[in-house]
């Protein structure tokens, strides 16, 4: 397992949120300035000094639920609110998103092209907010200088544990069933045509040497598909081409996506609950949450007019009938984080908690901050 995954598992999630929620915020007419606060709210959150400085220490990866926690929390970091039913979706299409687009990196070093893509993006959303950008620039920073120099079985150890985390998550998305990319039971469909990876040649040709390193002879097969010759190179570079499209935004207000429960992610479900054994990293778990939860400050809505909720759904209907038939085995249960006992017993989470800055517009006067992560659940 790499320990250098968490930093890109969680910028690239955060990324599709992002996209999703931009999506959503325009089909339901959500006034402008406040869509633009809730997007500028996320990305301070997700963005903060402490709390990167937390995810990119080399770690090993933690479970869903812990994942899950995280981005409830990071989700409700503005003034906007979801249920319970919406989170499922919004986390649901977070995950598959990214598992298709790790899935269609033609070389594992790709996978920090597509992060770049998504890092791109954010700066788009927060590009007439010169101190949010600033943040952002500076995790750009952390991340070439993390990231670009490893070697190609590093990558491929990345890419590995990312997989790893995906292979029993099988939820069918709209989009990927009306592109014929995934199949009924939740399973998507590589393609075997098209550009080979970068550095590589088309396959089709053996070539036999002799003990002198001359050719001897070549022997031509048919490799049995269509494939093309390499696309250049992405750029790894704060500004460039990154040539892929993957982590790119697939969403539009004219192209709703729906998700599905598959009967493969049911049993699997069920599997891995009859076989849940006490984890021995649960202790190491729980102090990670604690401290990324100590930058992850929860506003909430001072009066009627200041907050609004955000339904994924077509319909309320649609939300409270997908909360009912989901099943229990896919219910991501809540950590809840004590932010008061972290603080008097863990000095150092007191200090991040100290130095987090307000999220949001210090205009913003309305929201009160510190929601305890259980009691914020309980309200949704």
């Amino acid at each position: 397992m790499s320990s250098r995954t968490l930093p890109l598992l969680f910028i690239n999630l955060g990324g599709e949120m992002l996209y999703i929620l931009d999506q959503r915020l325009r089909a339901q007419n959500i006034p402008a300035d406040k869509a633009k606060k809730v997007m500028n709210d996320i990305i301070t959150t997700m963005f903060n000094k402490k709390f990167l400085e937390e995810l990119f220490k080399p770690q090993e990866l933690y479970s869903k639920k812990a994942l899950r926690t995280v981005f409830d929390r990071l989700a409700h970091a503005s003034i906007m609110r979801l249920n319970q039913a919406s989170m499922d979706k919004l986390y649901d299409l977070m995950t598959m998103a990214f598992k298709y687009q790790v899935l269609l990196c033609l070389r594992p070093k790709d996978i920090l092209l597509v992060s770049f893509n998504h890092m791109d993006a954010i700066k788009d959303f927060v590009k007439e907010t010169p101190n949010i950008l600033s943040q952002v620039d500076e995790t750009y920073q952390q991340l070439m200088e993390m990231y670009t120099p490893l070697s190609n079985g590093e990558f491929q150890l990345i890419r590995q544990t990312l997989l790893i985390f995906f292979q029993d998550m099988h939820i069918r998305v709209s989009i990927f069933l009306k592109d014929k990319v995934q199949n009924s039971n939740g399973r998507f469909v590589l393609p075997t045509s098209g550009p080979v990876p970068h550095g590589t040649q088309v396959p089709g040709l053996i070539r036999i040497f002799g003990c002198s390193g001359e050719e001897l002879t070549r022997v031509k097969f048919n490799n049995g598909g269509n494939y093309t010759s390499a696309l250049r190179e992405g750029s790894f570079e704060i500004f460039g081409d990154r040539v892929t499209k993957l982590g790119t935004n697939m969403y539009s207000v004219s192209r709703p996506v729906e998700t599905h429960m598959s009967g493969t992610s049911k049993n699997s479900a069920q599997h891995t609950k009859v076989n849940a054994a006490p984890n021995p990293l649960a202790k190491e778990e729980l102090n990670l949450l604690s401290r990324l939860m100590g930058g992850l400050e929860v506003q909430k809505p001072g009066n009627a007019d200041s907050g609004f909720r955000v339904n994924l759904f077509a319909t309320d209907e649609e939300e409270e009938e997908a909360l009912i038939s989901r099943p229990d085995e896919l219910s991501y249960g809540v950590i809840n984080i004590q932010a008061t006992k972290d603080q008097q017993a863990n000095a150092e989470l007191a200090k991040i908690m100290g130095e987090f800055p307000e999220s949001g517009d210090q205009s913003d006067d309305a929201s009160s901050k510190g929601d305890d992560l259980l009691a914020m659940m309980d309200s949704l």
